[in-house]
């Protein structure tokens, strides 16, 4: 986590032919300028995204370009426009606006993601691989888009390999190699989940300005636990709520003590670089609110997982996303090794 807001967890999928696993199309909005009408801009986002998972695409990309006449440049109904264009089958067309929205506000790994997905499914693979890997450098927890890249590098190492068999056909070394990578994508195509419709995947990610005054929390039915182990789950709990309270005060010090020393930074970094990365990322911050809902605990002797819903706001943005904290119990503390976000 390099940024102060994260990935949306949901997406939309859209396929890429028999042998590519297909590439996730994020169906959430990135971030939402806020301003003194952010509720009335809300009713706006609801009712596109219900014409939207009525089917209704011409009706919803008319309601987007009204909207988008008074308020051009919001980033968030141009993403959905986006959405619509690719699910009209209007791909030349949400190629430019995902791209002027890449342009307008570099800042966001999935607009990246999208443009990977439509040129994917135009076997543009080198642009597809240009496109993740700066939603990756954008936000390099970004799971979804390391995935694809994985994706994408696999299937310009098929055509690549099919290339030097038909320029050399006797070199025995490619043939296994090729084989190897069909047979890759053959087992995945058999064990993959159906994909999530563009109206399902839409509605689960219809942003929401206003958390829920009482977060729910969901915890797995518990085997025969022992008080023991539910004590570490409400320690856990308590960690993470500790953790999302210093990031929301600014508190620099709670906030990067929430982090183990065997906390390993994403992208590469020293843990010195992260620290001072997100210290310049938080506290120039006017406002930041960091909420947590839908919390699901899972522990495994000194070992546990949080996943939640993450409600990110600050003076400039708003986001809800899905975040995963991997813990280890050191001492008495319950203390964060590993974060990502996304599905």
């Amino acid at each position: 986590m390099n940024y102060p807001f994260d990935q949306p967890g949901h997406t939309l999928r859209a396929s890429l032919g028999k042998q590519l696993r297909r590439l996730a199309l994020s169906a959430a909005v990135s971030a939402t300028l806020i301003s003194p009408t952010v509720m009335a801009q809300t009713d706006d986002y609801a009712e596109v995204n219900r014409l939207l998972r009525a089917g209704q695409f011409s009706e919803a990309l008319v309601k987007a370009d009204l909207y988008l006449t008074t308020k051009p440049r919001d980033p968030q109904m141009r993403f959905l426009k986006g959405v619509i264009q690719t699910e009209s089958g209007k791909t030349t067309e949400a190629i430019a606006t995902f791209s002027r929205l890449t342009g307008d506000f570099p800042e966001l790994p999935e607009p990246y993601n999208n443009l990977a997905v439509l040129y994917a499914g135009q076997s543009q693979f080198d642009k597809a691989r240009a496109a993740l890997e700066m939603a990756i450098r954008t936000n390099p927890s970004y799971a979804t888009a390391h995935e694809n890249l994985g994706d994408v590098y696999a299937k310009l190492a098929s055509q690549a390999y099919s290339k030097a068999l038909q320029l050399d056909a006797g070199n025995a070394a490619v043939a296994p190699k090729l084989s190897l990578i069909r047979n890759l994508f053959a087992a995945d195509a058999k064990g993959v989940r159906p994909a999530a419709s563009p109206t399902e995947a839409v509605a689960a990610t219809t942003p929401t300005t206003t958390p829920a005054a009482t977060p729910a929390v969901v915890k797995p039915t518990p085997s025969p636990a022992t008080e023991t182990n539910r004590g570490d789950e409400d320690a856990v709990e308590a960690a993470v709520r500790a953790w999302a309270k210093a990031w929301s005060s600014k508190n620099m010090s709670s906030y990067l003590g929430a982090y183990s020393t065997s906390f390993t930074p994403p992208a590469g970094q020293t843990r010195s670089a992260w620290e001072a990365d997100r210290k310049a990322r938080i506290v120039p911050r006017a406002r930041i609110g960091v909420d947590i809902s839908d919390l699901n605990i899972t522990v495994n002797g000194n070992r546990a997982t949080a996943r939640f819903r993450q409600a990110y706001s600050s003076d400039t943005l708003n986001i809800t996303s899905r975040k995963t904290l991997d813990m280890i119990k050191t001492g008495n503390r319950w203390l964060i090794v590993r974060e990502s976000t996304g599905s």
